[in-house]
């Protein structure tokens, strides 16, 4: 550990970074502990400010999130405070708790969690630091790029042809043959389908989707004055025989629907299923909706339905799950040139455009192949927080799938989804209860969880300990998790 050699005011970051050899604990953990015995020993004095937290991380070779975290535990044991536009300062009064020994799964442990496990984001990988690099090197790129004209003037028309022709390249797995007419650049999924329900219905309508949907699809409908119909649903996904009956009776103006990785259930409907759901659509001319937006993560995956009802679907890309939420990019796949351009005017009417940088960002990404790293990296990170989950909960609870990094946990008897959040909650975990996915009266004693939204695998290990103690309590006891 470097000593201070001389004096600094708080006005001025000091010279101070911590030593990392230890890698008993998580980094984080280590870097406040380094912040607690400095201040003991009387290298860290009040007043002192820390290194600003990006330039920490770039001296210690780690992420920028590690440190954001570590300062963050920092302030939660009171050894520093945070000042917006000033930085982080060591604190001036205050008892300096003692820094935690190294054995990790005791220590770690008391530190109290704090982590919303209901917004489904991708897992930050292990040892991130080069993929960040790699990501960054692109934005920095597709910036350079721009020209002036380009940063303040808009686009001439809806999406340029190089961003389309990024799409077909993405998608060529998943839809070979896809032309980039076809093609809408979407400001994400969200914005994708508020488009696409604003083409395919008016208000009063009828949709159908799963009897567990996307939260985000029935804000929009709503939003929209849609009326929409659940149909049910099994292991393999929306049932065929009882989405017949739903089309015929209420000849809705699409069919909503997550074939790969459904969010919440993580089921996949196999591709027996695929060709019964898309014959099912077709013969009741009813267009389909397909929400892609987990189909890159699993290694092996059916085609998707726009295989095998291409006049019917359209198909939504998005890059939030696969690559990163922060593009705010979606690629619109439709039946043809005309519905495309059909779509990109209801678009044009809500959001406009994609953000011309964030598209070529992505579109960068794609053609030096960071987006496949990218998603590479965050499947292999999924697996291994999935089977941590496999490991630490009851099989019979929980239903996943190997790539998926959300899952669905099925409650004891007592139990309704609703309750169950409020010991959690207690103990510094948030989910999402069944009845914000429920298109029908009939709601399972359900959450899912997101496994991607802890920093990393120690913190998601701590939050399935505390999910798995609180699985054996009877709901009696539930205000006693504190």
């Amino acid at each position: 550990m470097p000593p201070l050699t001389t004096p600094q005011t708080a006005a001025h970051p000091i010279d101070w970074a911590p030593s990392l050899e230890d890698r008993s604990r998580p980094v984080y953990i280590a870097i406040a502990d380094a912040i607690a015995a400095d201040i003991g020993a009387g290298r860290l004095r009040p007043g002192d400010r820390l290194p600003p937290q990006r330039i920490l991380a770039d001296r210690l070779g780690i992420d920028f999130t590690t440190v954001s975290r570590a300062y963050g535990e920092a302030r939660h044991r009171g050894l520093v405070d945070a000042r917006v536009g000033q930085g982080t300062f060591v604190r001036k009064t205050g008892h300096v708790p003692p820094p935690f020994a190294a054995e990790p799964h005791t220590t770690v442990a008391t530190v109290p969690l704090a982590v919303s496990m209901a917004m489904n984001q991708p897992p930050q990988p292990e040892d991130s630091t080069a993929l960040a690099a790699r990501m960054n090197r692109g934005v920095a790129a597709a910036t350079a790029a721009l020209g002036l004209p380009d940063l303040l003037r808009y686009p001439d028309g809806a999406d340029s042809p190089d961003d389309r022709e990024a799409a077909v390249h993405w998608l060529r797995h998943r839809l070979p043959g896809l032309t980039a007419e076809r093609v809408l650049v979407a400001p994400g999924t969200q914005a994708a389908l508020l488009a696409l329900l604003s083409a395919l219905a008016r208000p009063g309508d009828t949709v159908c989707a799963e009897a567990l949907t996307y939260p985000g699809f029935r804000a929009a409908a709503a939003q929209l004055g849609l009326r929409v119909i659940g149909v049910p649903m099994d292991a393999d996904g929306i049932d065929p025989d009882a989405l017949r009956a739903a089309l015929a009776e209420h000849r809705p103006k699409a069919l909503y629907c997550i074939p790969t990785f459904h969010n919440p259930t993580t089921a996949t409907m196999p591709e027996e299923r695929r060709r019964a759901v898309a014959a099912a659509a077709r013969d009741n001319g009813v267009p389909i909706i397909e929400d892609d937006i987990y189909g890159p993560l699993p290694e092996t995956a059916p085609p998707p339905l726009a295989a095998f009802a291409p006049e019917l679907t359209y198909h939504v890309a998005g890059l939030a799950k696969c690559v990163s939420p922060a593009l705010r990019i979606a690629y619109v796949a439709a039946p043809d040139a005309r519905q495309a351009r059909r779509v990109a005017v209801a678009q044009r009417a809500t959001t406009l455009i994609a953000a011309p940088l964030s598209a070529a960002i992505a579109r960068l990404w794609i053609a030096d192949g960071t987006a496949e790293a990218v998603r590479d990296a965050i499947r292999a990170e999924a697996m291994a927080r999935r089977a941590l989950a496999e490991t630490l909960l009851p099989a019979e609870r929980i239903v996943t799938k190997r790539e998926a990094f959300h899952l669905w946990l099925t409650l004891p008897d007592g139990w309704t989804g609703g309750e169950f959040t409020a010991p959690l909650r207690s103990r510094g975990i948030s989910a999402v209860a069944a009845e914000a996915f429920a298109t029908t009266p009939d709601v399972p004693a359900a959450l899912r969880f997101c496994l991607g939204a802890p920093l990393d695998r120690d913190e998601t290990r701590r939050a399935l300990e505390i999910l798995a103690d609180a699985l054996v309590l009877p709901p009696a006891t539930a205000g006693v998790i504190i």
